[in-house]
């Protein structure tokens, strides 16, 4: 008799079973949808969404259902794409000022699924539909406006130490030695002792050495190892990554994606995002940040609700702290003065520390040196661009907002560097980021630029679902008909994999794209190999006279070390092509990756559990259909 462990018969089963309950929304489809989300970032209401949707039926557009997801935003879902299109007109018409619209797919499963937080796994530009941005960063002006702030600092130091300086420069080109250097030329008989000495606190971590100049100058040049220049465009294209996910996020779109591509790129996917000019706007938007001094001497609540605001103030209303305040018209610093800001720890708690330049490091000092215990306010300004109907004609204008993000006293005399404290570390971690993305570090060029039609996002589906019902049918029927009953086993094992597949795509939200269903039809291919392996060592065993039932046992032992060698190579080329792969690669990583895990644990314990329940309980086997 065989045997197979009870615990294994339970797994398998308890595993099955969480499988078809994460993969059942999947087979509902998707529907067009109206996503709206609050400019603010609120949660929208349920009051809110239901007059809203009594609107869109008042301007007679026919809806299936308006729900608010799990994020706060409101989704309205269509029969065909002809009254979503209408309803996005009315909503950009009616809601522009409140809400942000944009174009989206929903799955069409019951709202039972919704509440269990069971989705489908999101489908990819290429079946989906939607816009897709390559962005190219100019890190060499990362690194050149690093070494001006270099330049700046060392100006300042050598005043301040009364070293007079012939001239002072950078260079990002040339040889080695001047390449992404500071250069310094000294009038002959000039301490050069005393001037490495003013330099080490601007030019700390460069590399200074001592030169002759051809007219008989002394020369130091201060030069950035391999390292740091890597280091800074590094910084320069994950700020800019900050920066576009920040912006990105202002649209509302559902799964969007924002990621570094190869050296100095980022891709920006907005999967049933249409609307290419209005995206490219918002991108390109310009944000900028203000550090001002709050006027403590005059009432800013009776400002807002007089309107009479002190002559030198200015009154903002929309602050994180809920209530208007009045600023100093007077700005200490700006965001493009800014050079870095990062989370820290101080010691009253999380903190944002702040690096400006020199020039604003000078004017924050004198600020900072005589408003001690006085407070200080960040504010950040966005400026974008909207689209409005007047007159039946579409107007572009450009909007400005200004909201106060941070609000705090000035505990002492600083520079160049400073802490913002009283935060909690989320707020620290957002202050942070809307510090470094209220500008891009460095200057970015949009170097291509793809629309998919959501038509052509169905017919990519509709091409990859038959190639792969094609695919699985012709490798279920060759199995069946060559192995008989057990080609039956087969192929229950190969739904199995692909339901325990899709299951886990989504749980994990990994995107399906084209490659990805490529990625699937090769896993069933990789199953079906595990399983002609086991069948054909069970053919041989019973060639040899061997009794059926261990012909089994001997099939499921014998085949295994290689099956697990096949598939444990393909595996780490899968993980290789996973973490290192971009775009379509690592989509189709992720699919066989994940694919070669669901098909050993299907081929190997799903089909010896469903074998041995078959024949291990019989004492005598006289053949087997295989």
């Amino acid at each position: 008799m065989l045997e197979y462990a009870r615990w294994k018969y339970i797994l398998i089963v308890a595993v099955l079973l969480v499988a078809m309950i994460f993969a059942l929304p999947n087979i509902f489809g998707l529907a067009p949808a109206l996503q709206l989300a609050h400019r603010d970032h609120s949660p929208v209401t349920s009051a809110e969404a239901a007059a809203i949707a009594d609107y869109l039926r008042a301007q007679r557009v026919s809806l299936t259902r308006a729900y608010v997801d799990g994020s706060g935003r409101l989704m309205v879902e269509f029969a065909d794409s002809s009254d979503q299109f209408k309803a996005n007109d009315i909503a950009n018409a009616k809601y522009q000022g409140t809400y942000i619209s944009a174009l989206s797919l929903v799955s069409r499963a019951p709202a039972f699924f919704r509440a269990l937080g069971l989705k489908p796994m999101p489908l990819g530009l290429d079946l989906r539909g939607g816009l897709d941005l390559l962005y190219q960063v100019d890190t060499n002006s990362s690194v050149a406006q690093m070494l001006q702030n270099y330049l700046q600092d060392s100006a300042r130091a050598l005043a301040a130490a009364k070293i007079p300086v012939r001239n002072i420069r950078f260079t990002t080109t040339g040889d080695s030695q001047l390449q992404n250097a500071i250069q310094i030329a000294f009038a002959p008989g000039i301490d050069l002792a005393g001037a490495q000495q003013a330099l080490i606190s601007p030019l700390q971590g460069l590399t200074i050495t001592k030169q002759s100049g051809a007219d008989g100058s002394q020369l130091l040049i201060a030069a950035m190892s391999p390292a740091q220049v890597k280091q800074r465009e590094d910084y320069a294209i994950e700020q800019s990554v900050t920066t576009l996910r920040n912006r990105v996020n202002q649209l509302g779109v559902s799964e969007p994606k924002v990621q570094r591509q190869g050296v100095d790129r980022i891709d920006v996917q907005l999967p049933g995002v249409q609307n290419a000019a209005e995206v490219k706007n918002l991108l390109g938007q310009i944000a900028q940040l203000e550090f001002r001094l709050n006027d403590e001497t005059a009432n800013a609540i009776q400002a807002a609700q007089t309107g009479d605001v002190p002559l030198g103030d200015k009154l903002y209303t929309n602050t994180a702290m809920g209530g208007p305040v009045l600023l100093k018209r007077e700005v200490i610093a700006t965001g493009d003065q800014l050079t870095n800001a990062t989370v820290g720890q101080g010691q009253q708690g999380p903190a944002v520390d702040v690096t400006l330049n020199s020039k604003a490091g000078d004017n924050m000092m004198r600020t900072t040196r005589q408003n001690v215990g006085k407070r200080m306010a960040v504010v950040l300004i966005e400026k974008h661009q909207e689209t409005s109907t007047r007159n039946g004609k579409k107007v572009v204008h450009e909007v400005t907002t200004q909201r106060v993000v941070n609000d705090a006293t000035i505990q002492g005399v600083f520079g160049d560097r400073f802490e913002i404290t009283g935060l909690s570390s989320g707020e620290a971690q957002d202050l942070s980021i809307l510090l470094r993305s209220g500008s891009l570090p460095a200057s970015i060029f949009l170097v291509n630029e793809q629309v998919i039609g959501p038509s052509l996002g169905k017919e990519n589906i509709r091409m990859g679902i038959d190639a792969l019902i094609i695919g699985m049918a012709g490798v279920l029927g060759f199995m069946l008909i060559y192995y008989k009953v057990f080609g039956l086993v087969a192929d229950l094992v190969l739904v199995a994999n692909v339901i325990l597949l899709t299951a886990l795509l989504s749980m994990m939200g990994a995107s399906l794209s084209l490659p990805g269903i490529a990625g699937i039809i090769l896993t069933v291919g990789i199953a079906v190999d595990a399983n002609v392996l086991i069948y054909e060592r069970i053919r041989e065993e019973l060639r040899k006279g061997v009794t059926p039932q261990a012909a089994i046992r001997a099939g499921f032992e014998k085949a295994f070390s290689a099956i697990a060698d096949s598939n444990v190579t393909t595996f780490f080329a899968g993980i290789v092509l996973w973490v290192f792969g971009t775009g379509a690669i690592r989509g189709f990583a992720v699919v066989l990756t994940l694919g070669i895990a669901t098909s050993m644990f299907t081929s190997l314990m799903g089909s010896r559990a469903l074998v041995t329940l078959m024949y291990g309980r019989k004492r005598k086997v006289a053949r087997l259909p295989i």
